[in-house]
């Protein structure tokens, strides 16, 4: 056991020596002050740092020196003064800090700022003097409202909201921000994420209030979103926190699961109602343009029937007007005329032609209907056959009333 102590500290002994032997000649009391102009020699800078180590250990010889042990308080007082020396190097090494690019160091003398520093290498007076606290401006912080890690793990407290309509909505929305102001984020805020979540649910709630619920789930998340992060910003800059929220993503927003199944049936019913009204739509685009139209048509029809009787009674009246002069100079004549009009007019649309002869009491009946037809038949047929066209055969009505004046010339 001793053994191994004495190896260990023989080991110990020559490392120290190698390395502090410059700075141990440093606190040699006869540095100078040999004779000669050269430094002390190393044997006995050796011999001299041998000593002075085992008088730490607790032993008062060795080492081989022929020189007497100092007192107790010389031996002590070099260590201690290189031992302090180094303590006091580290504790002003200790004093120096990095700040990289897109961070920011604040400086604290006791407690109390003191200054803000930009990126590169600085220093400040050591713990407990002087504390620097490095505050990343450029990281992009995120906070989840309404679940955690993932949209499946809902938390329902902060979820579940009110809309204008007195509809529960789920939501569930992610925000984003970085920081603008180093000293506010760290002295007006005791827990950062915290003031962004309360005033995140804060803000969504307001919007999502004085929303409908069809503007929340479809018509309007990104105007929510955009809304919610606007009122976000407002708050935490009425709080001086010294955050800037940068984005606000809806992630989802839904009806509760426990009305889930009737919002669909209701949602299902107002598509059924919107198709059917496109439905009705497209047939009034289509019954519209026809009626009106067939209107118009009716109208015009109309506008030129009036005219038909008015230019008629006008022609009427004119003919009228001519006749009573003409009755007026052969009443006689007018009058047979008119008659012969008359029963021409009559007669014409008919084709049973009844003969009264004169010399006998017999009447003869022509059924001039089935002579015609016979007639006109083989004339029809002839025409289709040859290749030009032949002139219209004369009509029935125009023979018939033809004979119907030769035989009353006769008469006459």
């Amino acid at each position: 056991m001793l053994g191994g102590l004495a190896t260990i500290r023989g080991f110990l002994r020559e490392r120290c020596a190698r390395v502090l032997g410059a700075l141990m000649s440093l606190n040699d009391p006869q540095w100078g002050r040999r004779p000669g102009q050269g430094p002390p020699d190393l044997d006995e800078l050796w011999r001299d740092f041998n000593r002075k180590l085992n008088g730490l250990f607790g032993r008062r010889g060795g080492g081989g020196g022929d020189e007497p042990d100092q007192p107790a308080p010389r031996r002590w007082g070099g260590g201690a003064g290189l031992l302090l020396g180094l303590i006091v190097a580290v504790w002003l090494a200790s004093g120096f800090y990095i700040v990289t690019e897109g961070q920011r160091g604040v400086v604290l003398r006791f407690g109390k700022y003191l200054e803000t520093t930009l990126p590169g290498p600085r220093w400040h007076l050591p713990y407990p003097i002087e504390t620097a606290e490095i505050v990343n401006l450029t990281q992009v912080r995120t906070v989840e409202v309404g679940y955690r890690n993932n949209v499946k793990s809902k938390v329902e407290k902060e979820s579940l909201m009110l809309t204008d309509d007195e509809n529960i909505v789920d939501v569930q929305f992610a925000v984003q921000y970085i920081l603008k102001s180093p000293t506010d984020y760290l002295f007006h805020n005791v827990r950062p994420d915290d003031s962004v979540l309360q005033a995140a649910e804060t803000a969504i709630r307001e919007i999502v209030g004085r929303s409908s619920m069809d503007f929340v789930l479809y018509e309007g998340r990104a105007e929510v979103a955009a809304r919610a992060q606007k009122l976000m910003q407002e708050i935490l800059d009425r709080y001086g926190t010294g955050i800037a929220i940068s984005k606000v993503t809806m992630q989802d927003a839904q009806p509760p699961q426990q009305v889930q199944a009737a919002f669909n049936d209701a949602v299902e019913a107002g598509q059924d109602r919107e198709r059917q009204k496109n439905e009705g739509q497209t047939y009034a685009n289509d019954v519209i343009p026809t009626a009106r139209g067939m209107a118009s048509r009716l109208t015009q029809e109309a506008e030129g029937y009036r005219q038909k009787v008015i230019e008629r009674a006008e022609g009427d009246a004119a003919r009228f007007r001519q006749l009573a002069q003409e009755y007026v100079k052969a009443p006689q004549v007018t009058r047979d005329r008119l008659y012969i009009e008359a029963i021409e007019q009559v007669l014409g649309s008919t084709t049973t032609v009844l003969i009264d002869q004169r010399s006998g009491g017999n009447l003869l009946y022509l059924p001039l209907d089935r002579i015609m037809q016979m007639t006109v038949t083989p004339r029809a047929e002839g025409a289709a056959k040859s290749e030009p066209p032949a002139a219209a055969p004369e009509s029935p009505t125009a023979r018939s009333r033809d004979a119907f004046r030769s035989r009353e010339r006769e008469a006459r």
